[in-house]
């Protein structure tokens, strides 16, 4: 797919820069990063204004290609980000709007457009992290509804969500892969408590939640019962393949800032520093390319991003490390102070190659799905 800006897309991105333009300096200031219920609203709020200016669907509504220059000039402009909704605008929602039935779509696609409704996603377990198939939180059917119990960890943005997206086992008698259902479930149900979790940098985006008997109607399941490993893949495509291309647009954005920031301080004159500078700058433009295919293959296939997510996920982890690492080295001893601007972008990045899938998880895939390796024993 070619991806070059035509008449359409120049039109696009001229009247996406004056919106910008125009409604960036109207907004309130940025809440405190890590009072989440502030940054609930200050998401959501940002999110209404995409709405309604037509911006809202941009995530899985838009062509690849205005995608992308979405993506360029919301970042070029210093704009919000997606924030405490991505979960539903970049895994639950794109899942739904893949799998889901019509009147699923209508009931759960709106309210994440508009920034009424937060997903948070309920995948991790204590004991089947990276082994997810291992899951054993249990759902047994009662009626019109699933009778839910077991435990979530690393349970994104429980603590202000409306709804979850959410792993079950509703069959334990054949491979572990089989039995597993997909569930949209309500976070005001009774039965559910959510302990936040703090994190390295002092926030809690995180939290344990508990599910003691809670009760989720049939009609919540998106996919058929025990057929959730399916549904889960095409989360996790879209979780590894499409929702971290915002963040290359910044880390390219981060790498050209702190170039300026060693030219300033003087450690520019470290060959060391200057061929991190360069050899970083190499692989976000890679980076990008391997985005630009990701997307368009993702359009040509139905929407669902292939295997390809899984490479750029497994360099892109490493490649944000190795960017704030070398923030550190530009910083000095400031990279101590966690005022100053990266310190805890840094911190946060040693989550990367755990979050969405570990590395060593990635290689796997990549091993096995790509170069068709045979699987370990």
């Amino acid at each position: 797919m070619d991806l070059a800006d035509g008449a359409a897309e120049e039109e696009f991105r001229a009247r996406l820069r004056e919106w910008l333009a125009g409604v960036l300096p109207t907004l309130p200031p940025k809440p405190d990063p890590l009072d989440w219920p502030g940054r609930r609203s200050y998401d959501c709020g940002w999110q209404r204004r995409l709405y309604d200016a037509g911006y809202a669907d941009v995530h899985w509504g838009a062509s690849p290609t205005q995608r992308l220059i979405f993506l360029e000039e919301t970042e070029r402009a210093g704009a919000p980000y997606v924030g405490a909704n991505f979960v539903g605008l970049l895994h639950a929602g794109p899942t739904v709007a893949a799998e889901g039935t019509p009147e699923q779509r209508e009931r759960w696609l709106p309210p994440v457009l508009r920034g009424d409704e937060v997903w948070c996603q309920g995948f991790s377990e204590p004991d089947a992290g990276s082994d997810l198939a291992s899951l054993r939180t249990r759902a047994v059917r009662d009626g019109d509804a699933y009778v839910v119990s077991g435990s979530k960890i690393w349970t994104s943005h429980a603590e202000v969500a409306d709804w979850c997206e959410l792993l079950v086992r509703t069959d334990a008698s054949g491979s572990k892969h089989r039995g597993i259902t997909w569930l949209a479930m309500p976070m005001d149900a009774p039965g559910i408590t959510v302990r936040p979790l703090r994190t390295l940098a002092g926030s809690t985006e995180f939290a344990e939640m508990f599910l003691d008997e809670v009760r989720v109607p049939v009609a919540n399941r998106v996919g058929e019962e025990n057929d959730g490993w399916r549904v889960t893949m095409v989360t996790l495509s879209f979780e590894r393949g499409t929702a971290f291309v915002g963040e290359v647009v910044a880390c390219r954005r981060v790498l050209a800032e702190l170039a300026g920031a060693a030219r300033k301080n003087g450690t520019w004159d470290d060959p060391g520093v200057r061929r991190r500078l360069g050899r970083l700058s190499a692989e976000f433009r890679a980076l990008w390319r391997l985005t630009q295919w990701n997307v368009s293959e993702a359009e040509a296939t139905g929407g669902v991003p292939g295997i390809g997510g899984s490479v750029f996920k497994l360099r892109y982890s490493h490649a944000r490390q190795e960017l704030y690492d070398t923030a550190a080295a530009v910083l000095g001893p400031d990279a101590l102070d966690l005022g100053r601007e990266w310190n805890l972008d840094r911190l946060s990045s040693l989550s990367y190659t755990i979050a969405a899938g570990t590395s060593q998880i990635q290689a796997n895939i990549v091993a096995e799905r790509i170069l068709g390796l045979p699987k370990g024993r």
